[in-house]
């Protein structure tokens, strides 16, 4: 199909003619004197040192040795051979019936006729290259072309549903652009379901929406939702639009395992979600706890908890209205602390003291006593002194 240019020159000549044969030994040209009648061929350029022709819309039949020759004594001749590219048919693909079962083994044949040299043949799935293919090469009824075929084998996926399968020719005569054939796969399998949750941590109280996704091919019908292999219990809360099941105010008898399932005609498959239905979590405000007095002895304790105490002596609790982002220290809480530790030491000391006072004063009168009598200094003194000898006989003991 393209055009081939045939030059034979000559550097020195004495008005010496020129001619051009084909392989059969034809005269083509003789100086500027066509000498077969061809329409393809003609004349480029006829001088006494250049001959040149060209040769359009060349077949494999053009193939072969091309003789120039100069008619001197004796004739000197030169000799060029043609060789003629055979342009691969474009490709085809065969073997693919629509739709494929998921599992089954897919084999795509593609073939292409006519190229010289033998054509090369790749394979893409998705333009990305697929190497593990069979390779064939038959010569062709003129001895001179090729039929080259390659087969793709693989197992239908359904990953593989829509993607484009191409069977590339690559061939010198394409000048770079490869000729190119392509097939789009319908692969049919059962849906895949998964239930995706509207709550990561549900509480009674709150509501939850569980969401079944299901892909398959043919689409699937709508799904079923059941709850622990049977009906769902309370229709009025748990309601059900298409493939979301929309539960409100959970409680505890919510609980269980809920089943999503999908059919199409090739087949169906489901998948469970286990509710648990959290109690309500309550942050309680932490408390001051300070506890009861002991004897000369007075402790002050300061905890903060998560639960509520009581104490017989005092309670301070914090200010609700309190902003809950607050970090600094508790001016109110602190001087309430003080406050308390200041009356705790003073009632003790009020109280050791009157105790002190009224023991001090019964042993003054047990010393004085002997003496009330005496009705002078000297018996005061001689009862006194008899009061001495009994002392190791009276004790006072302090507490």
């Amino acid at each position: 199909g393209g055009t081939a240019n045939l030059t034979c020159r000559v550097d020195q000549n004495d008005n010496t003619s020129l001619q051009w044969s084909n392989p059969a030994q034809q005269t083509l040209y003789f100086d500027d004197k066509k000498a077969l009648r061809d329409n393809r061929i003609e004349l480029v350029r006829a001088s006494w040192h250049e001959l040149s022709i060209s040769v359009s819309d060349v077949s494999l039949s053009d193939e072969g040795q091309y003789t120039c020759s100069l008619f001197t004594m004796p004739v000197k001749t030169s000799k060029a051979f043609l060789t003629v590219l055979g342009v691969p048919e474009k490709p085809q693909i065969t073997g693919f019936t629509s739709p494929v079962m998921e599992g089954e083994r897919m084999q795509l044949t593609c073939k292409t006729s006519g190229s010289k040299p033998a054509a090369d043949i790749r394979w893409f799935k998705n333009d990305k290259e697929v190497k593990d293919v069979k390779y064939l090469k038959e010569e062709d009824a003129n001895r001179k072309t090729f039929t080259v075929s390659s087969t793709l084998d693989f197992l239908a996926d359904r990953n593989d549903d829509g993607a484009v399968v191409s069977c590339r020719v690559d061939h010198e005569s394409l000048n770079s652009t490869p000729q190119i054939a392509m097939q789009v796969l319908e692969i049919h399998y059962t849906p895949l379901v998964k239930i995706i949750s509207s709550n990561s941590w549900p509480e009674e109280g709150q509501s939850i929406i569980l969401t079944c996704e299901s892909k398959g091919k043919p689409v699937p019908e709508p799904v079923l939702w059941t709850k622990d292999g049977g009906e769902l219990p309370d229709p009025e809360r748990m309601v059900v639009n298409g493939r979301v099941l929309s539960i409100s105010f959970l409680n505890k008898t919510d609980n269980g395992t809920y089943r999503c399932e999908a059919k199409n005609p090739i087949g169906r498959n489901s998948t469970e979600y286990v509710l648990i239905v959290h109690d309500v979590f309550n942050t309680l405000l932490p408390t001051t706890v300070i506890p009861s007095l002991t004897t000369a002895t007075v402790t002050t304790t300061v905890a903060l908890t998560t639960s509520t105490t009581t104490s017989a002596t005092a309670i301070s609790t914090r200010d609700p209205n309190a902003l809950a982002g607050q970090t600094g220290p508790d001016h109110a809480l602190i001087g309430g602390i003080v406050a308390v530790v200041v009356f705790v030491t003073l009632c003790s000391i009020i109280l050791l003291g009157r105790y002190l006072a009224r023991h001090k004063g019964t042993y003054l009168t047990n010393e004085a006593k002997g003496a009330e009598d005496a009705p002078d200094a000297d018996t005061a003194i001689i009862n006194a002194e008899g009061s001495q000898v009994n002392a190791e006989e009276k004790k006072e003991y302090f507490i």
